[in-house]
């Protein structure tokens, strides 16, 4: 199920940011890093997008599982897909956190932009 539940989650992000004018260059992009859920771009930025999606009441919320080592990941991960694909538009990574609430229905969306940076 949570397999299920993360895809899921993966797919309602993708919408939501195609929905606020994201065009989806790829989606569980894989390195010898680490995998990056979404990668989008727009005029000026090229997101790379991590989905944590969480029940409603469960112990940690998705914002909050998005751990130091995932970020480091993303970021090696980020690098990789940069030297494949150079891009002049500004990175950026970003977060969206999907809370499911009774009977499997979204009960929230949340986009954080600049969710963390590369140091």
């Amino acid at each position: 199920m949570a397999n299920s539940l993360g895809d899921w989650g993966e797919k309602l992000a993708a919408d939501y940011l195609i929905k606020h004018g994201w065009k989806i260059l790829a989606r569980n992009f894989h390195s010898r890093y680490g995998e990056i859920d979404i990668i989008a771009c727009n005029e000026k930025i090229i997101s790379f997008v991590e989905v944590k999606t969480r029940r409603k009441h469960a112990m940690v919320s998705p914002m909050e599982a998005i751990t130091f080592q995932k970020q480091h990941k993303m970021i090696m991960t980020s690098e990789t897909w940069l030297l494949r694909y150079p891009s002049d538009l500004q990175p950026r990574f970003d977060a969206i956190g999907i809370e499911v609430g009774p009977n499997d229905t979204v009960g929230k969306i949340q986009y954080l932009e600049n969710a963390f940076q590369s140091e």
